[in-house]
């Protein structure tokens, strides 16, 4: 196999894996988005982030991190959670804001899939043509 057509699989597949991670992430943020301390005034989830880096032509996911945002609050004096005034912390995901994320990975992801089966399709073509 060529080795830039190689390369062209390396970088396409590092690019499905990071999306991959991401969007873990953004299904663990909306499973959370109702998730609110377990005591008094405790702090809810908070909305994971992820970081990507460039690394020798491929990407990866650099870290997964928290969105350190102002969190909302709703006046609940029932809810467990809830702060002696009756408040109660709610976590900072916004769902709007993850299907976004959600559909913007996955288009990512489908670009390096398509350049994946383009590259696959050259090879396939290259070897019909030694035979």
């Amino acid at each position: 196999m060529s080795p830039d057509l190689t390369h062209t699989l390396t970088i396409s597949a590092s690019g499905m894996d990071a999306q991959t991670i991401r969007l873990r992430v953004i299904a663990e943020n909306l499973a959370n988005q109702d998730s609110t301390g377990a005591s008094p005034g405790a702090d809810p989830y908070r909305r994971k982030t992820v970081t990507f880096a460039n690394h020798l032509d491929t990407v990866r996911v650099k870290a997964v991190g928290q969105d350190k945002g102002q969190l909302p609050t709703r006046y609940d004096p029932s809810n467990p959670a809830a702060s002696a005034q009756g408040y109660v912390k709610l976590p900072n995901v916004n769902s709007f804001t993850e299907m976004m994320d959600m559909r913007e990975a996955q288009r990512s992801y489908n670009a390096n899939l398509a350049v994946m089966q383009a590259t696959r399709g050259m090879l396939t073509r290259t070897i019909e043509l030694l035979k």
